[in-house]
């Protein structure tokens, strides 16, 4: 089922840096993975009330931009 999208949560803090996110790569910080996210797949992102917002991105997606962050 890669067909299926999957949310990927993020938090940001009072001054607009992003401290939390999900599926992120250990060797990046969660800003740096926003940025990459952001970078690759602006277009997947909604942002929310409350300093919230979440990436809409199907596994295949997902899996494809942490091997190529990674190499």
């Amino acid at each position: 089922m890669t067909d299926k999208n999957l949310i990927i949560h993020v938090r940001f803090a009072p001054d607009g840096t992003v401290f939390e996110i999900g599926e992120r790569p250990s060797a990046l910080t969660a800003q740096q993975w926003f940025t990459k996210l952001s970078e690759k797949a602006g277009n997947a992102f909604e942002s929310l009330s409350g300093g919230r917002g979440v990436f809409r991105l199907s596994r295949d997606e997902i899996e494809s931009m942490k091997a190529t962050v990674l190499q």
